[in-house]
């Protein structure tokens, strides 16, 4: 993989990572009544980090698949889902439970193997 394609794909990860962390803490906010809940979330600025973020990652993925083809982008792509329940653990107290820890190894060992054909 080049250089500009590794950048792009950590970018990609950074991106996506702080996009559903964002949606997350906006998620989580306290109110009593549904509809004012709902208001909270949407004059939260987490939530417009997180569309940010999102449309700024639709960027990045489109340069990186202009460099990688999509079969291999997709398969590095996946350890998107292992940040994102390490993070949500971190920062939300998320449970990992031995079956997830599996299956993140498991994705992890598959974009080991995929990243090395590149």
């Amino acid at each position: 993989m080049s250089r500009l394609a590794g950048a792009l794909w950590v970018f990609n990860i950074f991106l996506d990572t702080i996009g559903h962390l964002s949606f997350k803490a906006a998620a989580s906010t306290k109110a009593t009544a549904e509809q004012n809940r709902w208001r909270r979330m949407f004059g939260s600025v987490y939530l417009w980090i997180g569309i940010a973020c999102f449309c700024l990652e639709f960027a990045v993925w489109f340069a990186l698949l202009s460099l990688i083809p999509l079969s291999q982008a997709v398969l590095i792509g996946s350890i998107n889902i292992v940040v994102v329940m390490l993070a949500g653990r971190l920062l939300f107290r998320e449970r990992l439970n031995p079956l997830r820890l599996t299956g993140m190894a498991l994705i992890a060992a598959g974009v080991a193997l995929a990243g090395g054909t590149l």
